[in-house]
């Protein structure tokens, strides 16, 4: 177990530190040619790179909804829900804390936002409170069906951790002007706790909405779509 949680750890703490770090470190650099479609393929790197590294020992989660997503669908299991969050947690704050380290070294450095999440007036697109939650929830429902899918046992054996990677990089394409994108709690918590804006007190629809999502996706899964397979990579349960 232990190994399991040190995985989701490194695992949680390489999205954040990568898929942020794109965000507060390049994307405010035009001359890298980097942007949001940049900060879209860094989200998705990170998933795809630390599924190939460490998928094989934890599942390769790194995101709570993702775990509860596949609880539902007996991917995996419920016991194990509550250590995998605390893992995925502490191991974004770690690399939120990383990337605060770097970023402060800036001479002219502000914090801001600090790629965090939010609605209303912290919508890069100024987007409402309902369309956020909508957002949030779909995608994340979507997220897990593509999980679900390319892990299963219909599906082609090797190639999963780069449809979830490039399904996150999608994700991220069409959500960064509405939320900027969560569809992990993890994520949204590590950045929240460093802004310099209201991100905080906007948390819990990132944690909800996307609990939200990934159960709907789940049980959709479960219930219409499921070809009857064994769990694949991202999911098993090695031991």
């Amino acid at each position: 177990m232990s190994r399991k949680l040190a995985a989701e750890f490194f695992g949680t703490f390489w999205l954040v530190f990568g898929g942020c770090g794109s965000a507060v470190l390049a994307a405010g650099f035009p001359q890298l040619g980097i942007a949001f479609v940049g900060v879209s393929f860094a989200f998705g790197l990170t998933v795809l790179t630390m599924a190939y590294a460490v998928g094989g020992i934890s599942g390769g989660h790194f995101n709570p909804a993702v775990s509860l997503g596949l609880a539902i669908c007996d991917r995996f299991s419920w016991r194990e829900l509550v250590p995998y969050w605390a893992a995925q947690v502490l191991g974004g704050l770690l690399g939120a804390a990383v990337l605060y380290v770097i970023a402060s070294g800036a001479p002219e450095f502000s914090v801001g936002g600090f790629a965090s999440n939010g609605f209303g007036a912290l919508s890069p697109g100024k987007y409402s409170l309902m369309a956020a939650l909508v957002a949030e929830v779909v995608l994340t429902a979507a997220f897990l069906i593509i999980i679900l899918g390319s892990t299963s046992r219909a599906a082609p054996a090797g190639f999963a951790p780069i449809a979830i990677g490039l399904g996150l990089t999608l994700i991220h394409l069409i959500s960064i002007p509405v939320t900027n994108t969560s569809v992990n709690p993890a994520r949204s918590t590590a950045v929240a706790f460093f802004a310099e804006t209201a991100a905080l007190s906007q948390l819990w629809a990132f944690w909800i909405a996307p609990l939200v999502g990934a159960a709907i996706g789940g049980f959709i899964w479960k219930l219409v779509l499921s070809p009857g397979e064994s769990p694949g990579l991202i999911g098993r349960d090695p031991s």
